[in-house]
């Protein structure tokens, strides 16, 4: 079986011009070699595709695979993870991870919300605000948070997030509308425990690998996980798997937000408590960052005991069952 592989190239697009913010979502040479390396260790063949536009001049000649892991996170539009899977299905082609539907609303931290709680799954009060005009309908109490509503990697996410008084409100929304152009969106600001829950499998048989509590040392940038210090992770944030009530909550609202919204395969869930200790839904990333030992998921699984290509090699046995009758025909 021959497998394929997607993705955005971070050096690639440095080359380019691109900056370091910009290029933030985008895999490590390191992280390609690793996945690659599981991929082969599990049995497979592979082939380097690359990105959208590398994927699309080799359909158009014919070439196809029996099964193409995708971890291509597109560069431009709110739906731009949802582009690579969009195109392999319009060819055919069986991949890893969710499908376009669902890249496409979880990418959209205000529709993934508004899709959760409709579910019963608890999150904060929110509102989406798309222009300046819109600042001042704002009606939710503070503290609050704000960051742009279809960033990844704690893009737009810095200390001065959480706002205590309209006049923050006011410049953080602003800045934000200005520099990623993009709708913002404002959340009732969490003061407790953080954790991120990784996930692996689909519908029923989806299960919480752990839940990764963050704690921040104290050089951390403060009131959350900010981009910088997500990008500084090594130095500035400890992780450690809680199977306390805290931790076994937030495992139950993930896997509860995780199946109402259709994810596939593998992922992440972010929820935060409130002051009274309950864990809320934050976010979702069905195609989270698989680096070894930089990215949350498998950061998690080593601390679980579960090693990188073991990882690698579960979430294909996951797509390959998804397809199991495709790929019989």
């Amino acid at each position: 079986m021959k497998i394929g592989m997607t993705y955005d190239l971070r050096s690639d697009y440095l080359k380019m011009g691109y900056s370091e913010e910009e290029t933030a979502e985008f895999d490590r040479d390191e992280t390609i070699d690793s996945i690659e390396a599981a991929i082969k260790a599990a049995g497979y063949a592979t082939d380097r595709i690359g990105n959208i536009n590398s994927l699309a001049a080799r359909l158009v000649t014919g070439d196809t695979w029996d099964l193409v892991f995708n971890i291509a996170e597109g560069m431009r539009g709110i739906a731009r993870e949802a582009q690579v899977p969009a195109l392999l299905e319009a060819y055919n082609v069986p991949y890893t991870f969710s499908n376009p539907l669902v890249l496409a609303v979880t990418l959209h931290k205000g529709m993934t919300k508004e899709l959760v709680r409709a579910a019963g799954v608890p999150t904060a009060d929110f509102c989406v605000v798309g222009t300046e005009s819109a600042i001042g309908n704002i009606s939710l109490p503070f503290p609050l948070f704000v960051k742009p509503v279809a960033e990844g990697t704690s893009k737009g996410i810095t200390a001065r997030s959480m706002v205590t008084s309209a006049a923050e409100l006011r410049a953080v929304c602003r800045e934000l509308l200005h520099q990623f152009h993009q709708p913002v969106i404002v959340e009732k600001y969490l003061p407790g425990r953080e954790f991120t829950v990784g996930i692996i499998g689909s519908g029923d048989e989806a299960y919480a690998i752990g839940a990764l509590e963050v704690l921040p040392k104290k050089n951390a940038e403060a009131h959350s996980i900010t981009y910088w210090n997500k990008e500084n992770c090594e130095e500035v944030v400890d992780y450690a798997i809680s199977s306390d009530r805290s931790g076994l909550q937030a495992q139950e609202i993930s896997l509860q937000a995780w199946r109402a919204l259709g994810c596939v395969d593998a992922g992440r869930v972010d929820v935060r408590e409130d002051e009274q200790g309950n864990a809320q839904f934050i976010e979702v990333n069905p195609l989270a960052g698989l680096h070894p030992t930089h990215s949350d998921l498998p950061i998690l699984c080593t601390l679980a005991g579960i090693r990188h290509t073991e990882l690698i090699a579960r979430i294909i046995s996951c797509a390959l069952n998804r397809y199991k009758s495709v790929l019989k025909k």
